[in-house]
């Protein structure tokens, strides 16, 4: 629930660049309500335009931002004599606040939180399909292969028993993890950053890379997007999973080497569900939308009528919290400028 309006400061400016479309999808009708009881709104439809942009920032304490928002620089700083806070309403703020912002001691919060479940559930219905090889029986019989050659696949697993391998503990990681484990999985995962500890309270075993690629039935991918982990699955990587494995990426393409992961997949040795891409939107003749071993969606593995709503009461509670004098629960450091997407 929002918080509390009462305490807050009824004169303070708030813009909110979030089209449309998304604020229907973010704002309920209570947090709307909220967030006018508490501010002056200046509200942008085009939210990507600069210039709208810089045109309201004078006077602002707060800005409310989405995808595709132009990002916060020291020009349109310039124009900010009064901001003391960005709520970004997603999770990666490196697209949309640079150093500068945080020079000035501008706070800066993000959702990302109330993006791990849905993610992990679409990875988790992802690494079920892939197990059951669910997504070439569709193309077979959407194809028009008879029912004899649609019925024919690679073998199939149950996900109680299976080993699946997780890159990345993140947030989304941590998720999947315990999806799967639930229902029954062996849980391997790779990050240098997961301590014994963590790794014990959560049930799995920490090992290397090679290890986990090697010795998985299906590898999720939930690593950060950071220099180090650019293109981190490639050929050599890919070559090491066994025949008959499988690639779940809900994270960013960021990671794997589309080209590699293309050229594997068109022999027919692995299958994969991906959720992201090197070109959004995926091209109507991209190589991947014909393959038959594999699951692809448009980048909406966060797109549930639940997460878009908590990502809309998360940003309107920091601006809540701000103008109530409180610090905020979702804030990040210039260090989440190394995540570059």
């Amino acid at each position: 629930m929002p918080g509390s309006p009462e305490s807050t400061d009824r004169s303070a400016r708030v813009v909110v660049a979030v089209p449309p479309h998304l604020r229907a999808q973010f704002f309920t009708a209570e947090v709307w309500r909220e967030l006018e009881r508490a501010a002056r709104l200046t509200v942008i439809d085009d939210h990507a335009d600069r210039a709208a942009v810089a045109a309201a920032l004078p006077g602002a304490r707060a800005l409310i931002t989405s995808w595709r928002a132009p990002r916060v620089d020291a020009e349109l700083l310039s124009h900010a004599d009064r901001l003391e806070l960005v709520a970004h309403t997603g999770s990666a703020v490196a697209p949309y606040v640079t150093e500068d912002v945080f020079r000035r001691g501008i706070l800066v919060t993000q959702a990302g939180d109330e993006m791990a479940r849905p993610v992990a559930e679409v990875a988790l219905a992802f690494t079920l399909s892939l197990l059951h090889r669910i997504q070439r029986f569709d193309h077979a019989l959407r194809g028009g292969r008879d029912w004899a050659a649609a019925s024919e696949a690679p073998p199939r697993h149950e996900i109680h028993g299976s080993d699946i391998g997780v890159i990345g503990a993140s947030r989304t990681g941590r998720a999947y993890i315990r999806l799967v484990r639930a229902m029954g999985a062996r849980v391997r995962v790779t990050d240098p950053f997961l301590s014994d500890a963590d790794a014990e309270a959560l049930g799995v075993e920490s090992v290397p890379l090679e290890t986990l690629l090697s010795g998985s039935r299906i590898v999720a991918v939930h690593a950060p997007v950071t220099e180090e982990t650019h293109r981190m699955i490639g050929a050599g990587q890919l070559a090491l999973m066994p025949d008959g494995a499988g690639l779940v990426n809900t994270a960013r393409s960021w990671l794997v080497d589309e080209d590699a992961l293309l050229a594997e997949l068109t022999t027919g040795r692995l299958d994969a569900a991906i959720d992201v891409f090197d070109a959004e939107p995926l091209p109507v003749g991209h190589p991947f939308r014909s393959l038959p071993n594999v699951l692809l969606t448009p980048h909406q593995a966060a797109g549930s009528v639940e997460c878009r709503q908590r990502l809309g009461t998360s940003a309107v509670n920091e601006v809540l919290r701000l103008l109530a004098g409180r610090p905020p629960v979702h804030a990040v450091t210039a260090d989440a400028l190394v995540r570059l997407r």
